[in-house]
């Protein structure tokens, strides 16, 4: 399928590893530009831009202004911006309760989440509502939709990204001829993860409510990002989640 997306500029936040590397080389793979950024992994970021033939970017996305500035970056050294992919998050490794998880913790989650998510889209979406086009994916996750025990930070964060958030600017922008989307993955096997392995009780637990048994790879998410991204496939799609979950109805309690 033609998915018209060579030559088109696109930046992935967050771009340097796991998840966000698969959506850098699937855009690729399209003839995309691709602006590949990070905050602190500027090694990874530097290879894969060289990998692929793009750009890396750097800025710290819980600042308004370096978000700004990675735009304006982005158009002044690739020539323009169609898509961006606001990919960027924080998981706090360690599960807590919501009454053992302090004001600290709580803020720095929602920050480091819905606010840099939030940064990314104003700056990007003040660029496209001058051009009159473009496409923005938000990318949550399915503790979003379903909650997760142990990071009710988290999840609260992606949720609103994926509700309040996303319906919100998809109505701002419907006059302008921008499209805003958001994919949700569910439980997704990246490179780290089976590096350090994983206990098979918290497989089947994790696959117990879904249709397909198996995990998600990376390359699962990227497609739908792809996918949602390009006008040719999703130009009648807007305001809509996607969860990459393989049917997960739910979580074991």
């Amino acid at each position: 399928m033609e998915t018209g997306l060579g030559g088109k500029v696109v930046l992935v936040t967050g771009g340097a590893g796991g998840i966000g590397e698969s959506i850098c080389k699937k855009f690729a793979l399209e003839g995309a530009l691709v602006a590949v950024h990070f905050h602190t992994s500027s090694d990874s970021a530097e290879a894969l831009a060289e990998e692929i033939g793009g750009m890396s970017v750097k800025a710290d996305l819980r600042v308004s202004n370096e978000a700004d500035e990675m735009i304006s970056e982005v158009i002044s050294r690739m020539g323009g911006l169609d898509i961006c992919v606001a990919n960027s998050g924080l998981y706090p490794p360690d599960p807590r309760p919501m009454w053992e998880i302090d004001e600290e913790r709580w803020s720095s989650t929602l920050l480091s989440n819905l606010g840099v998510t939030a940064n990314t889209s104003r700056s990007f979406l003040s660029h496209a509502s001058k051009v009159g086009a473009g496409s923005l994916v938000l990318v949550g996750s399915t503790a979003g939709v379903y909650g997760e025990a142990g990071h009710s930070d988290y999840a609260a964060a992606k949720g609103a990204i994926t509700t309040g958030l996303l319906l919100s600017l998809k109505n701002e922008v419907s006059s302008m001829g921008i499209r805003v989307n958001a994919v949700a993955p569910g439980w997704t096997l990246t490179e780290k993860k089976a590096k350090y392995g994983l206990d098979e009780g918290v497989v089947e637990r994790a696959k117990s409510t879904m249709a397909l048994k198996k995990l998600a790879t990376p390359d699962d998410v990227a497609l739908a990002i792809v996918a949602l991204s390009s006008d040719e496939v999703s130009g009648h799609i807007t305001g809509q989640v996607i969860e990459v979950a393989g049917g997960m109805e739910g979580r074991l309690v």
